[in-house]
């Protein structure tokens, strides 16, 4: 590529470490990293709510309705369901007690 498009070349050399901070984490969690599953799932679950509302009166009222949303998913996957374990990212933090509070503050 460096050939070809010099100027996406240069981007790509620029970004390797934006690109490959993944690795720096467990190998378990590199699926799930990459994955947009839970990005898809909110994004789903915002288009469900908001068409039940329909039409909202000013951009305040989206903005709650996405923050509370947001809310309620880290609350969710905080708690109830994990989605990458408290031991293997205490492997890749420089605080050895990795703790996530019960609510959301």
């Amino acid at each position: 590529l460096r050939e070809k498009q010099p100027k996406l070349g240069a981007l790509m050399d620029a970004s390797r470490d934006d690109v490959l901070a993944y690795m720096s984490f467990p190998r378990e969690h590199w699926t799930q990293i990459a994955s947009t599953n839970p990005l898809e799932r909110v994004n789903r679950e915002v288009k469900r709510r908001a068409d039940v509302i329909g039409i909202f009166p000013n951009d305040e009222a989206i903005i709650r309705l996405v923050g509370a949303l947001m809310l309620e998913t880290n609350d969710e996957w905080a708690v109830a369901r994990r989605y990458m374990s408290l031991e293997t990212l205490a492997r890749v933090t420089d605080n050895p007690t990795v703790r996530l509070p019960a609510v959301a503050t």
